[in-house]
């Protein structure tokens, strides 16, 4: 299934929401669906199994809350465990869709809790024991909850695999397949992500989803139509700083993010920029959950407009008003690219993400540029142009042949080779030479005799000394 074949909703209504998620999705301030809601929120409704790829930032958080709360509003149990899973690859992620889940739920009875890593267990064994219908949970965590028996699968009817190529590339298939194995297979299943044909997503899909239909709505690959690409070239680390101030004091943007592919980047960039006195903040993996949660809420909040982010926080970071991505480092792939130009640009609103690209990372931004079909712009910030000028051009061909043209030209072994190493001596003349193994073989010969050949009666070299028994 495609957007084409997406029937076309003018408004959530048209679905038969409960009236108290109705009024969430108005205070939320959800216009109309998005073209992936459009085409997810039918679906699940009518209890199928789901496979959805479609662009960061479309909405897909949404187009599988609704219908599975929906549902659970249709058939009360509140006398059960946890009904819904949502498993996501990080904890940044996860509290993103626990904020949804308040946004457009907040005229519900249902609750909802987050299990992740960081957070103190005893406070979500705490969360666990009042049966939320709905758990969103990174999986090395819940999993642990399960092994203890503090987490119960029993009364389940939801799954939700949001992200999975990321959860494949953090290398969290192990602990995936271990909580299916514990689920019951009386349910309903979803996987969402970006890219379906990311190796290792079939053989996830294969275990979680029976006859599951598949809906592609935009290519992975496709560039976002709100999204102007640029890139700078930069000389080294300290030409890459000089321009990221210049950058962020010249821009007008509400909030910016600044993408390195290390912690230690990350850091040093922040060090950099707070002693030019741009307020910024750090966000990577070596933070604590108290700490994650204080950074985000400064940012949030526009206490703090600039947030520095190593590559663990590309995905799950969901913060209206972003304008402005920086990779101060070039994304290892184009996917990770995708993932970080995804932050801005959101919503309908323009966004824009700019490179900063010395030259060993030249190649790589060409090949994003071509895995993606992307056309970024080159841009100069004046006073601060780059010496490095890009890829060289080739020399053009000329109609001196080239050394291996000459090489396999008729003679060329003899007169070039020969004439090359020695001059003054011709081939002739180097090959009537008598090589250095032919002149200690004389020089051992000296005062030998020679007796002659039984075949051609040439003469021989023999020893002195009394002829050998003949046998």
């Amino acid at each position: 299934m495609t957007a084409a074949d997406a029937t076309p909703t003018h408004d959530f209504a048209s679905y038969d929401l409960a009236e108290p998620l109705l009024r969430g999705i108005a205070k939320a301030g959800f216009a109309a669906p998005t073209p992936v809601q459009a085409a997810v929120i039918p679906t699940v409704l009518s209890g199928r199994d789901l496979m959805a790829a479609a662009a960061t930032g479309s909405g897909k958080t949404a187009a599988f809350l609704l219908p599975v709360m929906q549902r659970l509003l249709a058939s009360p149990a509140p006398r059960t465990g946890t009904r819904a899973l949502v498993l996501v690859p990080t904890r940044e992620l996860a509290y993103q869709v626990l904020d949804h889940f308040h946004r457009i739920g907040s005229y519900t009875q249902l609750t909802a809790a987050a299990i992740v890593g960081g957070d103190p267990r005893g406070h979500q064994v705490n969360a666990l024991r009042r049966n939320p219908e709905i758990l969103m949970a990174t999986p090395g965590r819940f999993l642990e909850h399960l092994e203890t028996g503090e987490a119960d699968l029993t009364d389940l009817g939801f799954l939700v695999l949001d992200e999975a190529d990321r959860m494949l590339d953090l290398g969290l298939a192990e602990d995936v397949f271990a909580i299916l194995a514990r689920a019951p297979a009386a349910r309903q299943s979803m996987l969402f992500s970006a890219t379906l044909h990311r190796r290792g997503v079939p053989a996830v899909a294969a275990h979680l989803l029976r006859d599951p239909l598949t809906i592609t709505l935009d290519h992975h690959r496709n560039a976002h139509p709100d999204i102007d690409h640029q890139a700078i070239l930069a000389d080294d680390r300290a030409h890459k700083a000089r321009l990221l101030h210049q950058l962020l004091s010249a821009t007008d943007y509400a909030r910016a993010l600044v993408f390195t592919n290390t912690r230690a980047g990350a850091e040093a960039a922040v060090a950099q920029l707070a002693a030019s006195d741009i307020r910024c903040a750090v966000l990577h993996g070596e933070l604590d959950q108290r700490e994650r949660r204080r950074v985000m809420g400064l940012f949030r909040a526009g206490t703090v407009a600039v947030l520095v982010a190593s590559d663990v926080a590309a995905r799950g970071l969901d913060v209206p008003g972003v304008e402005l991505v920086v990779n101060l480092d070039v994304p290892r792939s184009g996917d990770d690219y995708l993932h970080r130009s995804g932050r801005t640009g959101r919503a309908g609103r323009r966004g824009l993400t700019v490179s900063l690209v010395s030259a060993p990372e030249w190649n790589r931004m060409a090949g994003i540029e071509r895995y993606l079909g992307l056309a970024v712009e080159e841009r100069v910030l004046d006073g601060l142009e780059a010496s490095f000028k890009g890829a060289p051009k080739r020399r053009k061909s000329s109609n001196k042949p080239s050394r291996k043209t000459a090489a396999k030209a008729p003679g060329a072994r003899a007169a070039g080779k020969g004439a090359g190493q020695r001059p003054g001596r011709g081939p002739d003349q180097r090959k009537s030479a008598a090589k250095p193994k032919d002149r200690l073989r004389e020089r051992k010969n000296i005062g030998k005799r020679r007796q002659p050949s039984a075949t051609s009666g040439e003469g021989v070299e023999a020893g002195f000394g009394p002829p050998k028994r003949q046998r």
